[in-house]
């Protein structure tokens, strides 16, 4: 099994969703889902075949593509983007299932929702796979509009200004980063011919003010993306105004395309300018652990409080990216995957008890786990999940995050840990008002997961307390890419030291 084979599955679900009439819903919905399932399994399979110890990229495919530019259509996937890949594979009929009648009632057709859900399924896979960077970008640019289209398109409230706020920003970092694209494609030129090929491109020598341009472009973009303080504003609008299908697949996935791009393009490309800049983005970083999660104190919104939650939890993992330290690193990319599942059952969840109650206000939610034990627990457990309490998934990465960044910036690493101790207020203080106390009035009654929901949720739960308990299957995979990331930036880790010396 291929990767361009398995990113062009969703696209053909997609082609053949268009063959079918609006009012067959029911089967667009079943084709849809079992294209993702099918994705998912060719995935499952070409990660069995994965070779731990191998360096470097795996299933390289190159095509020519623009010959005369140097460019191809080339793939290829290392340890962190295998379970990024695996991450979005998941998702999408998680997604499908949680919400299959959450394309009902949208601006567009039912059909129109799948086709994009599909379609950008299709993108995902393609922009963690590429080793192209032309392609990359290609795709990075082309994901926005199917976004756009869910989130202007099915979603609730000002969700017109949020779908065009959220394109306007992206757009934005895409023309910076391709600002140093052509920059980088010049230097080439110069030095080892035209080419885009990522490895190649590791090679140059460029001087270090022109570096420092060039990873500026590229890391503004990512920081919109991820989006990292003071670049997040357009998130909270779009988790708010969106499905929580969408949102899953925004926060869950697409965001993670920005701190895989630090790791793949910034510190891989540009070692040096990385290192120039890494007390500024550390400082960042922490600014948006602190903020995201103050600001996650006071929301009123359970969709505007799993925004703020992810803004914090963005900060921890672009810590660890530019702590560069393998455990800083490897407990980032984890980070990444554990936050895509928690953040997938925080919004589904919610998203059930939006439908139920038909208000998003966490005041109204009072006494859930009396009326509905089943979707109370979930959400219990998702939000300790998010709390990153021992024993469930993202302890394990958040740990590594901080343990690799004291290393070497020991004081961000502290001040760090004070946002753990106001997650416990972000995520007790909701929990404590939505889900005990007394029922409140308007709640009686409410229905309890059903048969669909279960199946939705059940996988995701046991992810979540399976990675907790024994995340060495994900870190084996994870930890020789993260090591090649900190060897390519000319980095080593800190000694240990004894009695003050090293």
């Amino acid at each position: 099994m291929t990767l361009s084979i398995i990113a062009a599955l969703p696209l053909l679900g997609a082609l053949l969703l268009t063959t079918l009439k609006q009012g067959q819903v029911e089967s667009i919905k079943r084709i849809a889902l079992g294209s993702s399932l099918a994705t998912l399994a060719a995935t499952v399979l070409l990660a069995s075949n994965f070779e731990i110890d191998r360096p470097g990229f795996q299933f390289v495919e190159s095509y020519s593509w623009i010959p005369a530019l140097g460019i191809n259509f080339q793939l290829g996937i290392d340890g962190i983007s295998l379970i990024l890949i695996l991450l979005s594979t998941i998702l999408v009929p998680v997604v499908l299932v949680s919400g299959w009648y959450e394309s009902e009632g949208g601006r567009f057709s039912v059909k129109t929702f799948y086709v994009l859900v599909l379609v950008l399924e299709t993108m995902m896979i393609g922009v963690f796979a590429a080793t192209d960077l032309f392609l990359f970008y290609i795709l990075f640019e082309a994901m926005l509009v199917p976004v756009y289209f869910l989130i202007g398109g099915f979603g609730t409230g000002a969700r017109q200004a949020a779908a065009v706020k959220f394109l306007l920003y992206s757009l934005f970092g895409g023309l910076l980063m391709l600002a140093s694209i052509i920059g980088l494609y010049v230097i080439s030129s110069n030095q080892i011919g035209r080419t885009f090929d990522i490895s190649a491109l590791g090679t140059l020598q460029i001087d270090n003010l022109t570096e420092n341009f060039l990873f500026l472009g590229f890391f503004i973009a990512f920081a919109i993306k991820a989006p990292l303080w003071p670049l997040h504003t357009w998130l909270p609008d779009a988790a708010k105004s969106a499905t929580p299908g969408t949102s899953i697949l925004l926060l869950g996935v697409l965001d993670k395309v920005g701190t895989f791009g630090m790791i793949r393009y910034c510190v891989e490309l540009f070692p040096d300018a990385a290192k120039t800049f890494t007390p500024l983005i550390i400082t960042l970083s922490v600014i948006s652990i602190i903020y995201g999660a103050i600001l996650a104190i006071g929301q009123r919104d359970i969709k505007g409080l799993i925004a703020f939650t992810s803004i914090s939890h963005f900060g921890f993992i672009t810590m660890g990216i530019f702590a560069m330290t393998t455990q800083g690193n490897s407990g980032a990319s984890l980070y990444m995957l554990n936050h895509g599942f928690s953040t997938a059952a925080l919004f589904m969840t919610a998203g059930w008890m939006i439908s139920r109650r038909r208000s998003s206000t966490i005041a109204d939610f009072g006494g859930l786990q009396r009326v509905t034990p089943l979707l109370a627990w979930s959400f219990f457990i998702a939000g300790m999940s998010s709390l990153a309490l021992p024993g469930l998934s993202s302890f394990v990465s958040e740990f590594l995050v901080l343990v690799g960044t004291y290393t070497r910036y020991p004081i961000a690493a502290i001040i760090g840990t004070i946002g753990i101790i106001l997650a416990a207020l972000y995520i007790l203080i909701p929990v404590q008002r939505a889900l005990h106390g007394p029922v409140t009035e308007g709640n009686d009654g409410l229905p309890d997961l059903n048969r669909r929901e279960l199946i939705a949720i059940a996988p995701i739960i046991a992810l979540i307390i399976g990675l907790g308990f024994y995340p060495k299957p994900a870190l084996d995979v994870i930890n020789p890419a993260a090591k090649a990331t900190i060897t390519k930036a000319g980095m080593a880790d800190p000694l240990p030291t004894v009695g003050g010396e090293k």
